[in-house]
């Protein structure tokens, strides 16, 4: 009995990313793009095609790339050894003498995973950290990556004239896409990119009294609720009426998979926020263009440009006659860590705020000690010692 081998593509569907059958020409070669989705032929010009077999009463898939005509041959070349076997024939082939996967086809297959899991801007960390990879490495097989190729990867980011930090996160990166792969134990602990953990930078309340003295009706409820909510921007970009209870005085944050919107962590949360931005809230919302964003733009879309507003940022504290330079977004979330910790809200309520997984994160938040306040407490402290 023949034993068959098929052809699928997976491609997006409206139903999600979905495995589905080629359409074959009168002769059995697969025809470009053509896949059957729910009964009818369409033309998916997106991802790759894999090969699907049964072994030993399970079923076997493989990616074989892009292309149609490489897509047939493959088919061919992988029914012949299938029905080779199954007439006790061992057949030699390149596959079978060796099972070594090349790097191009897992990284490709890998960023395909993170896309269909993980937010854009986690598959958007991955790409670069994979392109980066392939650009440094001269092996073809992932079998063949060995440690001096880490290295070489790291010293290829560092030409790149990549910070430290920025190193050491695309070295993890790259970490995970090879354990993935089955691949670990290549790296030392000093092989990883070093870098010097900084303190968070927070504002002092004399910098946001002069800030906020500077900006017009709109800057000013866009940037207190930056500082009063400890929202991310992204979340502040895809916040909602929806999402907002002045009742409560409370807001939350939902996940907006319409606008292809996640919280980090995939956790939605509740933050309570104070009267004073209720108010300025309530005064906002009269204004509302008809937009279901609390911030949109123009056209009621939320306010995707991130480098647009942090020039607003950086202009409203020129405006200030403040230094531009020390201004930016997620200052306005250090802030409203340090100032709830600072004014003895507990360390987990915080963390639940914030959105953190981990205590550590919020930990890091204790350590700015410095501003006029806490000089009064460390003077204070020892007024009665004699000199």
């Amino acid at each position: 009995m023949n034993r068959q081998c098929n052809v699928t593509k997976r491609v997006e569907t409206a139903q999600g990313w979905r495995y589905c059958r080629v359409v074959l020409s009168a002769n059995g070669r697969v025809k470009p793009d053509a896949v059957i989705v729910n009964g009818k032929t369409e033309q998916h010009s997106e991802g790759a095609y894999y090969l699907e077999w049964r072994e030993g009463g399970k079923r076997k898939r493989v990616s074989v790339g892009k292309d149609a005509q490489d897509a047939t041959a493959q088919r061919l070349r992988k029914e012949a050894e299938l029905n080779a076997a199954n007439n006790g024939v061992v057949v030699v082939t390149p596959e079978a003498k060796s099972k070594q996967r090349i790097i191009a086809d897992a990284v490709a297959n890998y960023l395909m995973e993170i896309k269909l899991s993980r937010t854009p801007a986690t598959h958007s960390a991955y790409t670069l950290a994979l392109r980066n990879f392939t650009d440094s490495c001269s092996k073809t097989y992932l079998e063949e990556v060995g440690r001096v190729d880490l290295l070489q990867y790291v010293k290829h980011l560092r030409d790149g004239g990549l910070s430290d930090r920025t190193c050491h996160n695309r070295f993890e990166h790259l970490l995970t896409f090879l354990k993935a792969n089955g691949i670990e134990k290549l790296a030392t602990k000093r092989d990883w990119p070093k870098y010097v953990t900084q303190e968070p930078e927070s504002y002092e309340d004399e910098e946001l009294a002069k800030f906020f003295g500077a900006c017009d009706t709109e800057e000013r409820v866009f940037f207190e609720f930056h500082l009063m909510t400890g929202f991310r921007k992204k979340e502040v970009t895809f916040c909602t009426w929806q999402d907002v209870d002045l009742k409560h005085g409370v807001v939350r944050v939902t996940a907006k998979p319409h606008h292809e919107f996640r919280p980090k962590d995939w956790e939605e949360r509740e933050v309570p926020i104070p009267d004073k931005l209720v108010l300025s809230l309530k005064q906002w919302g009269k204004q509302r263009n008809g937009s279901e964003f609390v911030f949109p733009t123009r056209n009621g879309t939320p306010r995707k440009h991130r480098t647009q507003l942090l020039e607003l940022c950086k202009a409203v504290a020129e405006r200030a006659g403040l230094n531009e330079d020390d201004f930016w977004l997620h200052k306005f979330r250090a802030t409203f860590a340090t100032k709830h910790l600072q004014a003895g809200v507990d360390l987990r309520t915080v963390q639940m705020w914030l959105g953190h997984k981990d205590l550590e994160s919020t930990m890091r938040y204790l350590k700015p000690a410095r501003g006029k306040g806490v000089r009064e407490k460390v003077n204070a402290t020892f007024a009665a010692t004699a000199s």
